[in-house]
């Protein structure tokens, strides 16, 4: 059985997985701005929080991703690659 290592994240798949939970298109998705004025929530944190745990071996938490929420804080606790 191969060893699949999990794919590292990059900030524009960051960036495409807030604007799937938004339901909104990733060029409407700032970087750099908090993402609570855009819509994001809790349990939309949660949700992304699992899936990229699942998908790509992240290990922050919800509370690390929560104190800031702007895809240019979380890119390097997610371990985003340019």
């Amino acid at each position: 059985m191969p060893d699949t290592a999990p794919t590292p994240l990059t900030v524009d798949r960051i960036r495409a997985d807030v604007a799937d939970v938004l339901g909104e298109d990733p060029e409407d998705i700032p970087v750099d701005e908090n993402l609570v004025d855009y819509g994001l929530d809790s349990m939309r944190i949660m949700t992304l929080v699992e899936r990229w745990r699942r998908e790509h071996g992240v290990t922050a938490s919800f509370v690390d991703l929560a104190e800031q929420p702007a895809i240019e804080a979380w890119a390097p606790l997610l371990g985003a690659v340019s």
